[in-house]
């Protein structure tokens, strides 16, 4: 039996043991999305949106479906992956489960919690019911594929006019107890009008067994909300990630998502932006550091619906050794969208004589009256700029650190949560195997 059959066939058993209403209507979610996966199954080469990224060597594992979450892990073994340096909200999940050892969610006046408790109790019940799977694709089966299983995850609700004091840490451990473990998040993010939020997210196997994640976020911005969120990809090289993030943002609202990827085996970042409303800003920046095999593969959309909006794109890449990576960036502009302001650029440096990148920028415009632009360069280090720094006395190795933060400085500068600036620092630091010695 193969995963797509495995999985099918395990739906019926996930439900049973959910002890899902038959007449709610996330059970009808849930089983037209199951449906739409049996038909079109894991994505392939053949696919235009896949064509330079395959999973069939994920594929081949026998994954655990029904992760067994672990209660067992301490503090002291998982406290270098949180933001321990600033006060903060704190949801864990090993293995899948809820940890309320390692979580810390008090708060007032705000709703955040888990996914499963959320859709047990009515007065949250109502806002999922309204919210979930209105903007997740219905039509991509890694999407489908979540939504059928779709359990556990974080339902954050932020109410009207109210400004999170200190930001919310997302994180995901697996522990290795199973040989090789597939894990499915899901995560409603609802921010009321005038409100802000700040996330952080990250995956971090434990082990070095094999896990598959294939995580659905969808984030709702109402009128004048902020909410940046920041997602740090520094796995093990036995892990790989599929992350789907969508995003619908109305009037005046301002969505940023900032990703940075350094580790894992195969990455898949799926981002997409839906402006409702004018006057609608959206950022998404990136950076990639990688070596070895990996690959990460960034793929981004962002439709403009209505005038007098903003989006601003900026995708950093290194690339060591044989990996390889994938930028394909879309932008719609609608007839309507008249004003629109979209601004789209792709950088790469490939330092290994194997490295590669497919880039492929995308300007889809049906109005005339608009400011759209879309760049991207892929090559090496300036060797009259390196050969400058060491006539100055600095060694080649950091000479070459230098020039490599100064080419990411712009998309880590955006970051505005105190602590993970210095903590992206460092882990650029440890790609580039040099040592911090000046505040960068």
């Amino acid at each position: 039996m193969d995963l797509k059959e495995k999985l099918v066939t395990s739906f019926m058993a996930f439900e049973n043991k959910g002890n899902i209403d038959l007449d709610s209507k996330i059970h009808g979610i849930r089983t037209e999305a199951i449906e739409e996966f049996e038909k079109t199954g894991f994505p392939s080469k053949k696919h235009e949106e896949w064509k330079y990224t395959s999973l069939n060597s994920l594929l081949k594992n026998d994954y655990s479906v029904f992760p067994k979450g672990d209660a067992s892990v301490e503090f002291k073994n998982v406290k270098q992956y949180f933001l321990h340096e600033i006060e903060s909200y704190k949801i864990v999940f090993i293995d899948g489960a809820y940890s309320s050892f390692l979580s810390d969610t008090t708060h007032e006046g705000v709703d955040i919690c888990i996914l499963s408790s959320a859709l047990k109790q009515p007065k949250y019940k109502m806002v999922v019911d309204h919210y979930f799977g209105t903007v997740a694709s219905k039509e991509d089966s890694l999407t489908a594929l979540n939504t059928a299983f779709s359990k556990e995850g974080v339902f954050i609700n932020i109410p009207k006019n109210t400004v999170l004091p200190k930001p919310i840490q997302i994180l995901h451990f697996s522990t290795g107890n199973e040989k090789e473990i597939m894990l499915q998040p899901r995560n409603l993010v609802v921010v009321g009008e005038n409100s802000h939020v700040q996330i952080y997210e990250r995956h971090q196997n434990l082990s070095d067994n094999v896990v598959l994640t294939n995580a659905v976020t969808e984030v709702f911005a109402h009128k004048r909300a902020i909410a940046d969120i920041y997602k740090i990809q520094n796995d093990k090289i036995t892990s790989s990630l599929i992350d789907n993030v969508y995003v619908q943002q109305k009037e005046s609202s301002i969505v940023s998502i900032n990703t940075f990827s350094f580790g894992g085996n195969i990455t898949r970042n799926n981002l997409e932006f839906h402006q409702e409303g004018e006057h609608i800003t959206s950022n998404l920046n990136g950076i990639t550091v990688i070596g070895n095999k990996q690959h990460v593969d960034n793929h981004t959309l962002v439709h403009h619906k209505q005038e007098n909006c903003e989006s601003h794109e900026m995708y950093k890449g290194i690339y060591d050794d044989a990996a390889t990576g994938v930028f394909n960036g879309k932008v719609i502009v609608d007839k309507l969208a008249q004003k629109t302001n979209a601004y789209q650029q792709n950088d790469n440096i490939l330092i290994g004589d194997k490295a590669s990148i497919n880039a492929k920028p995308q300007l889809e415009i049906f109005a005339d009256d608009v400011k759209c632009s879309h760049g991207c360069t892929i090559g090496q280090l300036d060797n009259s700029a390196l050969f400058y720094l060491q006539s100055r006395g600095i060694p080649k190795k950091e000479a070459k650190a230098l020039m490599l933060f100064a080419f990411c400085n712009d998309v880590v500068e955006k970051i505005k949560i105190p602590g993970l600036k210095p903590r992206i620092n460092k882990i650029l630091a440890e790609k580039l195997d040099v040592e911090l010695g000046m505040d960068m």
